[in-house]
């Protein structure tokens, strides 16, 4: 018996949409190198470009033995804010970095904790290492809420900021660290001697073997700052953060560096209301939860005087602003930007982004990935803007 033409459609229309959606169940899914919303400003992603090393001299690992007091070592550390409760991230990290760098190299280890270090941190972060490892304890002053800083308008600007859905905005603990980050840790009697340090954090990874002392690199080359990765900050942590830079500035136009990366720090174009709610400042921040630097810059008169402003200004209370913006923004400003450098060969990760090169060295990271998480975190890459106004250097 033939089928009824109204059946037979029906038929082809249900066969058509099944084949349809088992395409759509199965197809590979797009390739995202980072770029986000807005490929075009980025066209080809850096990291998937085949890199060696940054351009020599380059110190090797001869002499560098940890008991060795004539070693190539200059005056630098491996340097972590972290408390005792986080020994097993921290342990994690310190396996990375010693097993791609420190054990080929054996720079101290200073560690930082506004409580004294229990014995079970000292003896097991210590058997990670061949070298030295420093515990120290953060004096109060440069720990505790600063006296001008009203109690009764943190408790209100902590409700605004928990309402905003701020993370950590309510926490004391966390504007006390963001502070200490931004002004302090360099004036610690403990690195009195020190000039580079390399910041460390709990549950980070290292992917890729690096051969090089990057201490030296950094003093061969005249560097000042060292990054992997490049984001936008949270506008709504930062509202007067812009405002008061340019009373400074305004105060202290000599401070402005004439080879200066001003037009990364206050882009409007990439991702216009960032600018707007920041009241111009582009929230573009070098992610500093991984930082090289010369301590050198940070104890500058510009910088200590930029310090001084914003601390009195109270906005590491009041709002929530963090260490990574201070910084960059004080880069952006005060420093030539061809010595801010961009370490395209060190693979890193700090949950969810990451700096995947593409090595032979490296392994464990996928070479181009920015983040494993949701897409729209692709938006948060600010390294096009960085890499339009100064370069992949």
């Amino acid at each position: 018996m033939a089928i009824p033409r109204p059946l037979r459609a029906l038929a082809i229309v249900s066969a058509f949409l099944l084949f349809y959606l088992l395409f759509q169940a199965f197809r590979t899914p797009p390739t995202i190198h980072g770029q986000g919303d807005l490929e075009h400003e980025l066209p080809n992603e850096p990291t998937l470009q085949e890199y060696g090393e940054p351009p020599p001299p380059l110190w090797r690992a001869d002499g560098y033995a940890a008991d060795n007091p004539d070693s190539p070592r200059i005056n630098a550390t491996l340097l972590a804010l972290v408390r005792n409760e986080e020994l097993d991230g921290m342990l994690v990290s310190m396996r990375d970095l010693e097993r791609t760098w420190n054990s080929k190299f054996n720079y101290p280890w200073t560690f930082f904790n506004d409580v004294p270090f229990s014995e079970d941190f000292k003896r097991l972060t210590q058997m990670e290492t061949k070298a030295k490892c420093n515990y120290e304890l953060i004096p109060k002053e440069h720990w505790a809420v600063p006296s001008w800083i009203n109690s009764d308008l943190f408790d209100e600007s902590a409700k605004m900021l928990e309402e905003q859905e701020v993370q950590y905005g309510p926490m004391v603990s966390y504007h006390q660290m963001c502070r200490w980050n931004s002004g302090m840790f360099y004036k610690h009697p403990a690195l009195q001697d020190v000039r580079y340090y390399w910041r460390v954090e709990p549950k980070v990874h290292f992917f890729c073997d690096i051969d090089y002392d990057i201490f030296r690199w950094m003093n061969d080359h005249n560097k000042t700052y060292g990054f992997t990765i490049n984001l936008y900050d949270a506008p709504q942590t930062i509202p007067t953060l812009w405002p008061e830079t340019e009373k400074f500035m305004a105060a202290h136009p000599e401070y402005l560096h004439e080879n200066n990366a001003r037009e990364w720090v206050v882009d409007s174009k990439r991702r216009p209301e960032h600018n707007i709610k920041a009241h111009g400042y582009s929230t573009c921040h070098f992610w500093s939860n991984f930082e090289i630097a010369d301590m050198g810059f940070w104890r500058s008169k510009p910088y200590e005087d930029y310090f001084e402003h914003l601390d009195r200004a109270g906005g590491f209370f009041y709002e929530r602003w963090g260490d990574a913006p201070v910084h960059s923004i004080a880069l952006g400003l005060f420093e030539d930007k061809s010595k801010i450098h961009w370490f395209r060969d060190i693979g890193y990760q700090h949950i969810p982004y990451f700096n995947c090169p593409k090595s032979p060295k490296c392994r464990g990271c996928v070479t181009g990935r920015f983040t494993d998480g949701e897409r729209f975190l692709f938006k948060e890459d600010c390294r096009p803007n960085w890499f339009k106004y100064v370069g992949m250097d």
